[in-house]
Protein backbone atom coordinates (compact mmCIF):
# COMPACT_ATOMS: atom_id res chain seq x y z
CA UNK A 1 0.00 0.00 0.00
CA UNK A 2 2.68 2.35 0.85
CA UNK A 3 4.69 1.34 -2.18
CA UNK A 4 1.33 2.20 -4.29
CA UNK A 5 0.63 5.70 -2.80
CA UNK A 6 4.83 6.62 -2.78
CA UNK A 7 4.10 6.19 -6.87
CA UNK A 8 0.74 7.69 -6.76
CA UNK A 9 3.05 10.77 -5.31
CA UNK A 10 6.25 10.37 -7.47
CA UNK A 11 3.51 10.72 -10.80
CA UNK A 12 1.58 13.63 -8.95
CA UNK A 13 4.49 15.69 -8.20
CA UNK A 14 4.75 19.48 -8.55
CA UNK A 15 8.43 19.11 -8.85
CA UNK A 16 8.95 16.11 -11.16
CA UNK A 17 13.19 15.70 -11.01
CA UNK A 18 13.44 14.43 -15.04
CA UNK A 19 11.67 14.91 -18.04
CA UNK A 20 10.52 11.39 -17.82
CA UNK A 21 8.89 11.76 -14.71
CA UNK A 22 7.04 14.79 -16.33
CA UNK A 23 5.54 12.88 -18.81
CA UNK A 24 4.96 9.80 -17.05
CA UNK A 25 3.11 12.18 -14.23
CA UNK A 26 1.17 14.39 -17.02
CA UNK A 27 -0.14 10.88 -18.60
CA UNK A 28 -1.17 9.65 -15.51
CA UNK A 29 -2.99 12.82 -14.70
CA UNK A 30 -4.67 12.52 -18.09
CA UNK A 31 -5.94 9.09 -17.07
CA UNK A 32 -6.97 10.03 -13.65
CA UNK A 33 -9.25 12.81 -15.28
CA UNK A 34 -10.70 10.50 -18.43
CA UNK A 35 -11.62 7.41 -15.36
CA UNK A 36 -13.67 10.37 -13.83
CA UNK A 37 -15.84 10.06 -17.33
CA UNK A 38 -18.34 7.64 -17.27
CA UNK A 39 -19.23 7.55 -20.49
CA UNK A 40 -15.76 7.92 -22.01
CA UNK A 41 -14.97 4.48 -20.03
CA UNK A 42 -17.89 2.99 -21.61
CA UNK A 43 -16.44 4.65 -25.03
CA UNK A 44 -12.70 3.29 -23.99
CA UNK A 45 -14.31 -0.30 -22.85
CA UNK A 46 -15.85 -0.78 -26.52
CA UNK A 47 -12.67 -0.16 -28.18
CA UNK A 48 -10.58 -2.24 -25.94
CA UNK A 49 -13.56 -5.18 -26.52
CA UNK A 50 -12.79 -4.34 -30.53
CA UNK A 51 -9.42 -4.52 -30.41
CA UNK A 52 -9.64 -8.16 -28.21
CA UNK A 53 -12.27 -9.42 -30.05
CA UNK A 54 -10.04 -8.47 -33.55
CA UNK A 55 -7.17 -10.22 -32.16
CA UNK A 56 -8.89 -13.21 -30.98
CA UNK A 57 -11.46 -13.57 -33.80
CA UNK A 58 -9.99 -16.97 -34.63
CA UNK A 59 -11.06 -18.35 -30.97
CA UNK A 60 -13.94 -16.77 -30.67
CA UNK A 61 -15.78 -17.53 -33.85
CA UNK A 62 -17.25 -20.99 -33.70
CA UNK A 63 -17.92 -21.05 -37.46
CA UNK A 64 -16.05 -20.62 -40.74
CA UNK A 65 -16.74 -17.19 -41.69
CA UNK A 66 -16.69 -17.56 -45.47
CA UNK A 67 -17.99 -21.48 -45.54
CA UNK A 68 -21.44 -21.72 -45.33
CA UNK A 69 -23.45 -25.19 -43.98
CA UNK A 70 -26.53 -26.93 -45.76
CA UNK A 71 -28.46 -24.36 -48.36
CA UNK A 72 -31.47 -26.98 -47.98
CA UNK A 73 -31.22 -26.90 -44.03
CA UNK A 74 -29.46 -24.17 -42.24
CA UNK A 75 -29.68 -21.13 -44.60
CA UNK A 76 -31.94 -18.05 -43.46
CA UNK A 77 -31.94 -19.33 -39.68
CA UNK A 78 -32.91 -17.46 -36.91
CA UNK A 79 -30.77 -16.83 -33.94
CA UNK A 80 -30.66 -19.65 -31.80
CA UNK A 81 -28.07 -21.24 -29.46
CA UNK A 82 -26.45 -22.78 -32.34
CA UNK A 83 -26.20 -19.73 -34.18
CA UNK A 84 -26.56 -17.00 -31.87
CA UNK A 85 -27.25 -14.26 -34.62
CA UNK A 86 -28.66 -16.73 -37.14
CA UNK A 87 -27.49 -17.37 -40.36
CA UNK A 88 -27.50 -15.44 -43.89
CA UNK A 89 -28.79 -16.88 -47.27
CA UNK A 90 -25.24 -18.70 -47.83
CA UNK A 91 -26.05 -20.59 -44.42
CA UNK A 92 -23.27 -19.00 -43.39
CA UNK A 93 -23.21 -17.87 -39.12
CA UNK A 94 -23.54 -14.28 -38.97
CA UNK A 95 -22.04 -14.07 -35.06
CA UNK A 96 -18.64 -15.65 -36.75
CA UNK A 97 -18.90 -12.85 -39.40
CA UNK A 98 -19.85 -10.22 -37.75
CA UNK A 99 -16.55 -11.35 -35.06
CA UNK A 100 -14.26 -11.21 -38.03
CA UNK A 101 -15.32 -8.54 -39.86
CA UNK A 102 -13.86 -6.57 -36.62
CA UNK A 103 -10.88 -7.34 -37.82
CA UNK A 104 -11.67 -5.85 -41.33
CA UNK A 105 -13.12 -2.44 -39.21
CA UNK A 106 -10.14 -2.23 -37.27
CA UNK A 107 -7.84 -2.23 -40.06
CA UNK A 108 -9.89 0.46 -41.99
CA UNK A 109 -9.72 2.67 -38.82
CA UNK A 110 -5.54 2.23 -37.80
CA UNK A 111 -4.52 2.59 -41.55
CA UNK A 112 -6.52 5.14 -42.28
CA UNK A 113 -5.41 7.37 -39.17
CA UNK A 114 -1.98 6.80 -40.09
CA UNK A 115 -2.26 7.73 -43.52
CA UNK A 116 -3.97 10.83 -43.26
CA UNK A 117 -3.37 12.08 -40.15
CA UNK A 118 0.63 12.57 -40.47
CA UNK A 119 -0.67 14.22 -44.02
CA UNK A 120 -2.93 16.66 -42.38
CA UNK A 121 -0.29 17.48 -39.75
CA UNK A 122 2.59 18.32 -42.53
CA UNK A 123 -0.02 20.48 -44.63
CA UNK A 124 -1.31 22.36 -41.51
CA UNK A 125 1.85 22.96 -39.41
CA UNK A 126 3.79 24.06 -43.02
CA UNK A 127 1.21 26.20 -43.90
CA UNK A 128 0.55 27.86 -40.42
CA UNK A 129 4.46 28.37 -40.04
CA UNK A 130 5.55 29.90 -43.33
CA UNK A 131 2.35 31.82 -43.92
CA UNK A 132 2.06 34.20 -47.23
CA UNK A 133 2.09 32.47 -50.64
CA UNK A 134 2.67 28.84 -49.30
CA UNK A 135 -0.14 29.20 -47.13
CA UNK A 136 -2.44 30.31 -49.83
CA UNK A 137 -1.85 27.63 -52.06
CA UNK A 138 -2.13 24.82 -49.35
CA UNK A 139 -5.46 26.05 -47.75
CA UNK A 140 -6.94 26.68 -50.60
CA UNK A 141 -6.15 23.07 -52.06
CA UNK A 142 -7.46 22.22 -48.34
CA UNK A 143 -10.92 23.89 -48.85
CA UNK A 144 -11.42 22.42 -52.42
CA UNK A 145 -11.16 18.99 -51.01
CA UNK A 146 -13.79 19.70 -47.96
CA UNK A 147 -15.91 21.38 -50.56
CA UNK A 148 -17.07 18.02 -51.07
CA UNK A 149 -18.84 15.59 -49.17
CA UNK A 150 -16.57 12.82 -47.91
CA UNK A 151 -18.36 9.46 -49.33
CA UNK A 152 -19.55 11.38 -52.62
CA UNK A 153 -15.19 12.69 -52.94
CA UNK A 154 -14.55 8.52 -51.63
CA UNK A 155 -16.72 7.09 -54.20
CA UNK A 156 -15.39 9.35 -56.98
CA UNK A 157 -11.88 8.07 -56.18
CA UNK A 158 -12.67 4.63 -55.36
CA UNK A 159 -14.71 4.61 -58.80
CA UNK A 160 -11.47 5.64 -60.07
CA UNK A 161 -9.26 3.34 -58.69
CA UNK A 162 -11.23 0.14 -58.64
CA UNK A 163 -13.86 -1.96 -56.05
CA UNK A 164 -11.49 -3.46 -53.07
CA UNK A 165 -10.66 -3.09 -49.47
CA UNK A 166 -7.02 -1.49 -50.55
CA UNK A 167 -8.79 1.28 -52.56
CA UNK A 168 -11.25 1.94 -50.15
CA UNK A 169 -8.48 2.61 -47.44
CA UNK A 170 -6.73 4.92 -49.60
CA UNK A 171 -9.86 6.74 -51.09
CA UNK A 172 -10.76 7.21 -47.25
CA UNK A 173 -7.50 8.33 -46.33
CA UNK A 174 -7.18 11.31 -49.31
CA UNK A 175 -10.88 12.67 -48.10
CA UNK A 176 -9.91 12.47 -44.24
CA UNK A 177 -6.93 14.76 -43.88
CA UNK A 178 -8.40 18.02 -44.50
CA UNK A 179 -9.97 18.62 -41.40
CA UNK A 180 -6.72 17.67 -39.28
CA UNK A 181 -4.99 20.00 -41.85
CA UNK A 182 -7.12 22.85 -40.69
CA UNK A 183 -6.83 22.37 -37.07
CA UNK A 184 -3.14 21.63 -37.11
CA UNK A 185 -2.94 25.43 -38.54
CA UNK A 186 -4.96 27.16 -36.59
CA UNK A 187 -2.99 25.83 -33.54
CA UNK A 188 0.37 26.60 -35.58
CA UNK A 189 -0.70 30.12 -35.82
CA UNK A 190 -0.72 30.53 -32.08
CA UNK A 191 2.13 29.41 -31.63
CA UNK A 192 4.99 30.46 -34.49
CA UNK A 193 5.48 33.64 -32.89
CA UNK A 194 6.24 32.36 -28.92
CA UNK A 195 9.38 32.98 -27.65
CA UNK A 196 10.91 29.48 -27.46
CA UNK A 197 10.10 29.39 -31.25
CA UNK A 198 12.20 32.10 -31.71
CA UNK A 199 15.11 30.49 -29.80
CA UNK A 200 15.08 27.88 -31.41
CA UNK A 201 15.74 29.73 -34.35
CA UNK A 202 18.14 31.80 -32.85
CA UNK A 203 20.23 28.29 -31.94
CA UNK A 204 20.13 27.77 -35.54
CA UNK A 205 17.51 24.76 -35.79
CA UNK A 206 16.02 24.59 -39.38
CA UNK A 207 12.22 25.11 -40.23
CA UNK A 208 11.66 21.59 -39.92
CA UNK A 209 12.95 20.50 -36.77
CA UNK A 210 11.29 23.56 -35.85
CA UNK A 211 7.62 22.15 -37.23
CA UNK A 212 8.50 18.35 -36.07
CA UNK A 213 10.26 19.39 -33.08
CA UNK A 214 7.98 21.64 -31.45
CA UNK A 215 5.00 22.73 -33.68
CA UNK A 216 4.17 19.36 -34.33
CA UNK A 217 3.77 17.99 -30.42
CA UNK A 218 2.07 20.85 -29.58
CA UNK A 219 -0.63 20.29 -32.09
CA UNK A 220 -1.30 16.31 -31.28
CA UNK A 221 -3.41 16.63 -28.32
CA UNK A 222 -6.19 19.35 -30.63
CA UNK A 223 -5.28 16.29 -33.58
CA UNK A 224 -5.86 12.97 -31.33
CA UNK A 225 -9.07 14.30 -30.37
CA UNK A 226 -10.16 15.31 -33.82
CA UNK A 227 -9.00 12.00 -35.31
CA UNK A 228 -11.24 10.03 -32.35
CA UNK A 229 -14.00 12.03 -32.95
CA UNK A 230 -13.96 11.14 -36.84
CA UNK A 231 -13.24 7.10 -35.95
CA UNK A 232 -17.40 6.92 -36.15
CA UNK A 233 -17.24 8.73 -39.67
CA UNK A 234 -14.54 6.70 -41.25
CA UNK A 235 -16.12 3.47 -39.92
CA UNK A 236 -19.39 4.38 -41.84
CA UNK A 237 -18.07 5.55 -45.29
CA UNK A 238 -16.62 2.33 -45.02
CA UNK A 239 -19.70 0.73 -44.50
CA UNK A 240 -21.05 2.70 -47.13
CA UNK A 241 -18.54 1.59 -49.43
CA UNK A 242 -18.90 -1.71 -48.53
CA UNK A 243 -23.06 -1.39 -48.97
CA UNK A 244 -22.71 -0.36 -52.51
CA UNK A 245 -20.02 -2.65 -53.50
CA UNK A 246 -16.94 -0.60 -53.93
CA UNK A 247 -15.35 -1.52 -50.56
CA UNK A 248 -14.22 -4.82 -49.30
CA UNK A 249 -15.79 -7.28 -52.14
CA UNK A 250 -17.49 -11.09 -50.89
CA UNK A 251 -17.60 -13.00 -49.49
CA UNK A 252 -15.33 -10.73 -46.92
CA UNK A 253 -17.29 -10.65 -43.55
CA UNK A 254 -17.46 -6.40 -43.90
CA UNK A 255 -20.29 -4.82 -41.95
CA UNK A 256 -21.54 -2.97 -44.45
CA UNK A 257 -21.47 -5.86 -46.83
CA UNK A 258 -23.55 -7.91 -44.78
CA UNK A 259 -26.21 -5.64 -44.16
CA UNK A 260 -26.15 -4.89 -48.21
CA UNK A 261 -26.64 -8.78 -48.74
CA UNK A 262 -29.46 -8.78 -46.09
CA UNK A 263 -31.28 -5.70 -47.17
CA UNK A 264 -33.55 -8.51 -49.18
CA UNK A 265 -35.03 -10.05 -46.28
CA UNK A 266 -34.83 -7.38 -43.75
CA UNK A 267 -39.13 -7.79 -43.66
CA UNK A 268 -38.53 -11.89 -43.09
CA UNK A 269 -35.05 -12.23 -42.05
CA UNK A 270 -33.96 -8.91 -40.07
CA UNK A 271 -31.26 -10.12 -38.56
CA UNK A 272 -29.29 -10.95 -41.56
CA UNK A 273 -28.90 -7.13 -42.13
CA UNK A 274 -29.61 -6.01 -38.61
CA UNK A 275 -26.90 -7.83 -36.07
CA UNK A 276 -24.02 -6.38 -38.59
CA UNK A 277 -25.55 -3.14 -38.60
CA UNK A 278 -25.70 -2.82 -34.26
CA UNK A 279 -22.14 -3.89 -34.73
CA UNK A 280 -21.45 -0.81 -36.59
CA UNK A 281 -23.52 1.36 -34.12
CA UNK A 282 -21.71 -0.07 -31.32
CA UNK A 283 -18.50 0.56 -32.28
CA UNK A 284 -18.92 4.11 -33.82
CA UNK A 285 -20.95 4.81 -30.36
CA UNK A 286 -17.37 3.94 -28.42
CA UNK A 287 -15.59 6.16 -30.82
CA UNK A 288 -17.91 9.02 -30.18
CA UNK A 289 -17.77 8.93 -26.91
CA UNK A 290 -14.13 8.24 -26.07
CA UNK A 291 -13.70 11.28 -28.58
CA UNK A 292 -15.35 13.54 -26.35
CA UNK A 293 -14.24 12.40 -22.73
CA UNK A 294 -10.55 12.80 -24.70
CA UNK A 295 -11.44 16.35 -25.28
CA UNK A 296 -12.66 17.30 -22.64
CA UNK A 297 -9.42 15.93 -21.02
CA UNK A 298 -6.93 16.98 -23.94
CA UNK A 299 -8.43 20.66 -25.48
CA UNK A 300 -6.39 23.17 -23.38
CA UNK A 301 -9.88 25.23 -24.74
CA UNK A 302 -12.10 22.89 -23.47
CA UNK A 303 -13.74 23.29 -20.20
CA UNK A 304 -12.35 21.36 -17.44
Amino acid sequence: MSQSLSRREWLLTEQPGSRRQARLGQFYRTWLALRSNPLAMVGLGIIVALILVALFANVIAPYDPLVGGDLRTERLLPPSSTHWFGTDDQARDIFSRVIHGSRLTLMIVALVAVIATPIGLLIGTTAGYFGGWVDTVLMRITDIVLAFPRLILALAFVAALGPGIENAIIAIAITSWPPYARLARAETLTIRNTDFIAASKLQGASSARIIWGHVVPLCMPSVIVRVTLDMAGIILTAAGLGFLGLGAQPPSPEWGAMVASGRRFLIDQWWVATMPGIAIFVVSLGFNLLGDGLRDVLDPKGEK
